[in-house]
């Protein structure tokens, strides 16, 4: 869709916000609020991976969290300034498909690709998986350096220690678990060195309000007003499929909370864009999310990547 088109009908999703919304946010916190903490995760000393030309794996150790095992695509020749892009997977953990899907773009713009798996096995559930794992099952905080968002930054340090890439910041897109995670990762982890970061159709969001309770909003989670405005004016791109539309299917969240949002994924992605768009003009932020479209695609990974793949480097 063609940006004009698509800025005309957030706008009109925007009013659509503001009515079911009663026209304002709870109010921000921002007295005493601690602001998110800036540090990069502590990662464990672990042998850097060898990453041979074409497709193969390796075992990332070195962060706080479980061993994660990372399919990787990796052009015939790396120089310094060859580029990093990670593919977050959904909730079937296919990460070698995911992978697989993005070579034919990678062979021809010459990037790496990597695809960490968050396996069933030490991330079960939505929780410990796509929502970052940042409390435990009774709702106490956990360690930052835990949450499953933490493993994205120091695999980026040790994959170009590995290779003799240079480059300073990473792409990063995922799909509907995966494009979960890449928008929590986008409002929880501020620091974050991506230049841009794609979530494709999620099955539902985390609101930019810090009057709804996380998951579904920011309240009790660790980001405050200045934390709300700053992730606002990151550039994330809000990826949506037109034919995304089966309200009944299998893996669509039903929650009240995620009814709120829509009935299917593509109402659900125009109401998180129209109200991060609303949210702000109240903040007085520079807005620099984006919303695009994928015509014709459902649920598909694959469909959505072809459409992806020039929106990652943008």
């Amino acid at each position: 869709m063609r940006p004009q088109k698509a800025a005309a009908r957030a706008l009109g999703l925007a009013v659509l916000v503001l009515a079911m919304t009663g026209g304002a946010l709870g109010s921000p916190v921002t007295a005493g609020a601690a602001a998110a903490p800036a540090a990069a995760s502590k990662g464990k000393a672990a042998a850097l991976p060898d990453l041979k030309p074409g497709a193969g794996s390796f075992l990332f150790t070195g962060w706080a969290g479980k061993p994660l095992k990372v399919h990787y695509y990796a052009p015939d020749k790396i120089t310094e300034t060859t580029r990093i892009l990670f593919v977050i997977h959904g909730a079937g953990r296919n990460a070698d498909g995911y992978r697989d899907a993005w070579i034919p773009y990678a062979k021809e713009g010459q990037y790496i690709v990597l695809t960490p798996e968050y396996s069933m096995a030490d991330f079960p559930t939505s929780l410990t998986y796509n929502v970052g794992h940042i409390v435990d099952e009774a709702g106490n905080p956990r360690p930052r350096e835990e949450w499953s968002f933490a493993s994205i930054e120091p695999m980026f340090d040790q994959v170009r220690k590995a290779t003799g890439s240079k480059v300073p910041t990473y792409a990063i897109y995922g799909h509907s678990a995966g494009g979960q995670f890449v928008h929590r990762f986008v409002e929880l982890w501020p620091d974050a060195r991506y230049s841009r970061a794609v979530a494709a159709n999620a099955g539902w969001y985390t609101m930019p309000d810090l009057a709804i309770k996380y998951p579904y909003g920011l309240k009790d989670a660790p980001t405050d007003a200045a934390g709300l405005k700053a992730t606002l004016e990151k550039p994330l791109t809000i990826l949506l499929g037109t034919a995304d539309t089966d309200v009944n299917h299998h893996q669509l969240s039903r929650t009240p909370e995620a009814m709120t949002q829509g009935v299917h994924r593509l109402a659900r992605g125009e109401f998180f864009y129209a109200y991060g768009r609303k949210v702000a003009h109240e903040l007085n932020a520079k807005f620099a999310w984006k919303l695009d479209y994928a015509p014709d695609i459902a649920h598909s990974n694959t469909g959505m990547s072809q459409y992806a793949q020039k929106l990652v480097w943008e």
